[in-house]
């Protein structure tokens, strides 16, 4: 289906905005979406009570619920009639769920989705333990799918990730980080589930291998554009839209794309700056808006939303060249790519 989708930066005229772009896709996938909640919950059952806490904490936190929709959207493009889609987008969620009490653990944060995170409240052992037990429930979800290829694509995921997540530790605070560096992180820890999410949704519909290739491309793509403007957000979005602290990754001597391309443009004073906040982690109470003011200067916010942008485009290549039958569901999805780099949340 040739799709004809806006790029990113036709988007800026004509198309609709990321919250928008997401409802519309909330609103196609809704009942099946319901149904992958009722899922979650149901998996989460458990005598052990601190899992359905921590577990049902995560979930009435809210998100926007990408992924688990991506997996729905591409079986439901593809015209599947079946309802294994819903366990998949189930355990897709729950992977992103087990990732985010690890990650809040092993960053230290203290603000999820507006919301305490598990570990503020409960302690890093329980979150890490109930993170384990979302992983083992999300494989006995891709189990009950009956297919062998989708429960690889998932489960090769989670060990992507975490050596995604292996790969930033060797980046935090590294100066020497790379543009290459960074992309690798980056298609490890996030990307790596979107293309999962719309590989596995499309081959449970039985979707041709060249058609299967392409949603794979539509996926990582999306997922590097996102995160991409995720780490611009740090620096430039609003907390209360966010839903978490402006500043973390920045507190946290995160080596992410604005601050790559910063440090190399900078002086010797830039450089500096740059040794002693995130090398060094010694940091003051205005170091975060002098950050921005030199991200601002030389450039690297604004080429970090243009690398997102061509990320975003090259999602919509993807698309384009996939045979659809569920047109509704394929042009939600270039909605939402051309709408990602655009997102101010």
């Amino acid at each position: 289906m040739r799709l004809a989708a806006k790029t990113s930066d036709q988007a800026d005229i004509a198309g609709r905005s990321f919250p928008e772009a997401v409802a519309a896709l909330r609103q196609l996938t809704d009942e099946d979406l319901g149904a992958v909640n009722a899922a979650i919950l149901d998996t989460m059952r458990s005598p052990a009570q601190l899992i359905p806490d921590i577990a049902g904490h995560l979930v009435q936190a809210g998100g926007k619920r990408i992924r688990p929709m991506l997996t729905l959207a591409s079986a439901r493009a593809f015209g599947y009639r079946g309802d294994d889609h819903i366990k998949l987008a189930a355990a897709v969620e729950l992977i992103h769920g087990a990732t985010l009490l690890h990650d809040d653990v092993v960053d230290a944060s203290a603000l999820r989705r507006g919301e305490d995170t598990a570990n503020v409240i409960w302690g890093n052992k329980e979150s890490v333990l109930v993170g384990d037990f979302i992983f083992a429930r999300a494989f006995e979800l891709m189990v009950a799918a009956r297919d062998l290829k989708v429960l690889q694509i998932l489960s090769s995921a989670s060990g992507v990730i975490a050596e995604g997540e292996v790969l930033q530790l060797s980046t935090q605070k590294n100066l020497a980080a790379t543009v290459d560096m960074y992309l690798a992180v980056i298609e490890a820890k996030t990307a790596a589930l979107f293309a999962a999410a719309t590989q596995a949704g499309a081959v449970i519909a039985g979707c041709s291998e060249a058609d299967e290739a392409a949603m794979r491309r539509f996926g990582l793509n999306l997922g590097i554009a996102y995160q991409l403007i995720d780490d611009a957000l740090d620096y430039s979005g609003v907390e209360a839209a966010l839903g978490k602290r402006v500043g973390d990754d920045f507190r946290e001597g995160k080596m992410t794309l604005p601050v790559v391309y910063a440090i190399a443009r900078a002086d010797g004073e830039e450089r500096a700056f740059w040794r002693r906040t995130i090398a060094e982690g010694r940091q003051q109470p205005d170091d975060l808006a002098a950050a921005r003011v030199i991200l601002d200067r030389n450039g690297a916010l604004a080429d970090t939303i243009a690398c997102a942008r061509r990320y975003a485009d090259l999602a919509l290549e993807a698309l384009d060249e996939v045979d659809a039958p569920g047109a509704a569901y394929a042009e939600a999805l270039a909605e939402l790519a051309s709408a990602s780099a655009r997102r101010a949340y």
